[in-house]
């Protein structure tokens, strides 16, 4: 027996791969009983979401049991999970949660989605996310929520020593020197000015891109697979970021993921953040000290713009589950309208891909999404399109690249020569 629930906002599905009755407005829960395996982040709140949203969908249909498999934190450990998984054709995990990049990694490895969604339902999403995730004719994963970094900055110690909200780099730099000292003077040893993710891993290849984006208007790799990393603008944005670590930054960021910043801001300990949409809920949550003492901006320009890195999660079936239908339709309920305004209106804050709720009353109100308008209008993609099978290879040449200069293992000029040999290398295999 199937279960039909309806889904305020959610477009007509018409009869599809589930063997589902059409219901007008309504979800069809797919047939027989299974158990799901969800790869979900857990990243701030992600894990106790996603829970949330599975705990709806077995109440819906109870015929169907979804679990979820926690993965790492860093997205790159994360895909080196994932591929163990791919090699290995295993049935254990039924959906991937897959970054923005990895569509040409994991086409290979996924159902296409067009033989389980109506076209009704493909529509309501972004038209240029929905292209992202098509590899050919196949629709590798469904868009869930989309990111763009800011900065998040502390409004009670800008007004304390009379510093305006940095709109370049070097403002920054200036501004978190100026409260760090400050702070540092009056006991607080433990004070930084600006916090961000500096470890070997795509964390850094997002900090870096955006610091590549910002002086010379292009990713690493141009959209004509051009490689843009020898010159003396990132060579200079570069040498700015080494001169951050122990002065502004701890000495210890080039160790930092994305949690590993947020722990030292929301403890009260630093006066600038480079971060996801997500640290904002957590920011203001009841156990955080810096709970409405902050706002959160576009990154700083360099000097051609501000080049937020475009991010963002999508849900993928396994082409080797054992339920393919089902997996398809768990990942079909968790991105759907209703799902996505419940997770954007937790404390994830995760940001939809469905144009139309950023329309409703409810998303209209929030702070957050008020600021996200002029954040999203600085994203900038990394080059994941050019690069497809390759891209996980030419991130890996980029962030170890730079992080050899913020650790002092080599220094800036020596490095970007080696990476544009190394990515020139790559683009002509």
């Amino acid at each position: 027996m199937k279960k039909l629930f309806a889904a305020a906002g959610l477009l007509a599905l018409s009869v599809g791969a589930f063997g589902g009755v059409a219901a007008q407005d309504g979800f069809a829960c797919p047939e027989g009983d299974a158990e799901i395996v969800v790869a979900a982040g857990a990243v701030g709140a992600e894990l106790e979401v996603f829970n949330e949203q599975a705990a709806r969908y077995m109440e819906l249909c109870p015929n169907i049991t979804v679990t979820a498999l926690e993965t790492p934190d860093l997205a790159t450990d994360r895909l080196g999970l994932y591929q163990q998984f791919w090699e290995a054709q295993s049935a254990d995990v039924d959906v991937f949660q897959v970054d923005v990049i990895w569509a040409g990694i994991a086409a290979p490895h996924a159902v296409d989605m067009n033989e389980y969604l109506s076209d009704e339902y493909i529509a309501q999403f972004f038209p240029d996310m929905i292209a992202g995730q098509t590899v050919g004719d196949k629709l590798v994963a469904i868009p869930w929520f989309t990111d763009a970094a800011g900065l998040y900055y502390r409004t009670d110690l800008l007004e304390k020593y009379g510093v305006e909200v940095p709109t370049t780099w070097d403002e920054l730099t200036v501004a978190a020197q100026t409260i760090a000292d400050g702070e540092r003077a009056e006991g607080n040893a433990e004070f930084q000015g600006y916090v961000w993710q500096g470890n070997a891993y795509e964390g850094l290849t997002c900090d870096a891109h955006e610091w590549l984006v910002a002086e010379t208007g292009e990713s690493f790799i141009t959209a004509d697979g051009e490689v843009n990393v020898n010159n003396e603008a990132f060579i200079a944005a570069i040498e700015r970021a080494a001169g951050w670590v122990g002065t502004i930054s701890p000495e210890g960021v080039t160790t930092y993921g994305e949690e590993d910043s947020r722990e030292v801001w929301q403890s009260g300990n630093a006066a600038f953040m480079r971060n996801w949409p997500y640290a904002y809920g957590l920011g203001n949550g009841e156990d955080s000290a810096v709970a409405g003492l902050f706002g959160y901006a576009p990154l700083p320009m360099g000097a051609v713009r501000s080049g937020a890195c475009l991010g963002g999660w999508q849900l993928m079936a396994s082409s080797y589950s054992d339920n393919p239908a089902a997996a398809a339709s768990v990942a079909e309920f968790l991105a759907s309208y209703d799902e996505q305004m419940a997770r954007a209106l937790s404390p994830q804050g995760a940001n939809p891909t469905i144009p139309a709720l950023y329309e409703t009353e409810e998303l209209l109100a929030s702070p957050l999404f008020a600021a996200m308008g002029p954040i999203l209008e600085t994203a900038y993609p990394r080059p994941s399109s050019i690069t497809a099978e390759r891209y996980n290879t030419a991130s890996t040449i980029f962030f170890s690249g730079v992080h050899d200069v913020l650790t002092g293992v080599t220094d800036a000029q020596t490095a970007v020569e080696d990476m544009e040999a190394d990515l020139m290398d790559l683009m002509a295999g």
